[in-house]
């Protein structure tokens, strides 16, 4: 794949978070689910068993003992498979990717397993430069390995890259690595306890295009 052209305002390589930077993952689990409350439940209890986790377990695993936690049916994981192919993009995804095309390599580093974190990052309509997936880097975010895979698989520096986050947790890993990152904060969370604080945050992907613009300006 050629390299597109250099830029010198813009970083070398943007690696995102998938599930929540750029697709609504929370309206899927919801849908399957049943409910916005029961969906919510579920999915904060299987982001503690990722976060908390370390080196990689099935992604598929986490999500059905997540289900089981919170009282959903054994049919709740097998709906959000079937719902998977339906993940919408973010307002100003699609844009952000295709503007930043031309100007930087795109990367993914996402908490999910091979199978269904490359089914999700075609849903984007990229030609992505490198996928990592946790259950290819052996271990979860915000362990740094996942972060720090991707620059190996594209020969960059953490200095030349950017990251944009969709989960403040993210922040733990992107500092360790020393990535500079955004936060897409789509629902206004508050920073978790110890982690560093993003460069930037807005509740808005279309922000980011600026900062990334201006991003070896000085």
């Amino acid at each position: 794949m050629s390299s597109p052209a250099v830029t010198s305002a813009y970083p070398r390589v943007v690696l995102f978070d998938l599930l929540t930077a750029l697709l609504d993952s929370w309206t899927v689990w919801n849908r399957a689910a049943g409910s916005e409350a029961a969906g919510r439940a579920w999915r904060a209890d299987y982001l503690r068993r990722t976060y908390g986790c370390g080196a990689y377990r099935p992604y598929e695993q986490l999500v059905q003992e997540a289900a089981a936690a919170v009282g959903l049916p054994g049919s709740a994981p097998a709906a959000l498979e079937t719902l998977w192919d339906e993940l919408p993009a973010w307002d100003g995804a699609r844009e952000l990717l295709q503007a930043l095309r031309p100007h930087c390599r795109l990367g993914v580093v996402t908490n999910c397993s091979d199978r269904l974190g490359r089914r999700a990052a075609r849903l984007l309509g990229v030609d992505w430069d490198v996928v990592v997936t946790s259950e290819e880097a052996g271990y979860y975010k915000p362990d740094p390995r996942p972060y720090a895979l991707a620059l190996a698989r594209l020969q960059a520096e953490a200095s030349q890259a950017a990251f944009i986050a969709g989960s403040g947790y993210d922040m733990f890993g992107t500092g360790k690595v020393g990535l500079r990152t955004y936060w897409h904060n789509r629902a206004g969370l508050s920073l978790p306890d110890g982690a560093a604080r993003p460069e930037r945050e807005s509740p808005r992907l279309e922000d980011a295009l600026p900062w990334l613009a201006r991003f070896n300006a000085g």
